[in-house]
């Protein structure tokens, strides 16, 4: 089987769209272990601890390639200014929670969801300035926008099928070479689970 390195690609995403340092991990997974030991033949429990690692990796390295979550959660966006738009770093977008920003006097203001628009039907979601508003002015200073907001298309049964074979390729291909995996800094990538991501992978 093809195989591609595998690299995470933090470095697709603008600064500021982790703001701690870390991928919002989800609280479930669109897999769950018992479907995907069964994809495995797993009988037994003596990987569990393994096969869920394998799991968390898969999924991460799986959002991050396409810019989308899939179980929806709330993330938190740093900006250095307000852009002409503002485009949430992960797809689906749902909904927007706050804007919030540093005022020209040091304080923190959050924006009245009356000045601006949430656009959720275009891929990526977008946020504009409400009709006849503009966005404050604000301090230049680091992180001084935050936009809190939530994407994901909802929990595991609303995973479209072809990301949920996806993940399971890459686990599986990992679990059946672990020991080649451990021994690398590279991780070998199935050329099929990277199909099955392309097609909706987002291009900044």
């Amino acid at each position: 089987m093809a195989m591609s390195t595998a690299h995470f690609p933090f470095g697709h995403f603008p600064a500021g769209a982790f703001p701690d340092g870390h991928w919002p991990k989800p609280p479930v997974y669109p897999v769950s272990l018992d479907e995907i030991k069964i994809h495995l033949r797993v009988i037994d429990n003596t990987d569990d601890m393994l096969i869920s690692q394998l799991i968390l990796a898969a999924v991460s390295w799986a959002e991050l390639f396409q810019r989308r979550l899939f179980i929806s959660r709330a993330v938190t966006m740093k900006m250095e200014e307000f852009p002409a738009e503002i485009r949430p770093c992960f797809s689906p977008l749902v909904s927007v929670g706050a804007i919030k920003y540093i005022d020209t006097a040091g304080a923190e203001q959050t924006l009245s969801s009356a000045n601006y628009r949430v656009d959720t039907d275009t891929e990526p979601g977008r946020i504009t300035e409400a009709y006849g508003c503009s966005w404050p002015a604000i301090r230049q200073v680091t992180g001084a926008v935050t936009v809190e907001y939530t994407a994901g298309y909802g929990s595991a049964a609303d995973v479209p099928d072809d990301i949920k074979s996806a993940i399971m390729l890459l686990v599986g291909h990992w679990y059946e070479n672990r020991s080649t995996i451990a021994e690398s800094q590279n991780i070998k990538v199935p050329q099929a689970a990277k199909a099955l991501l392309w097609k909706r992978k987002l291009v900044a």
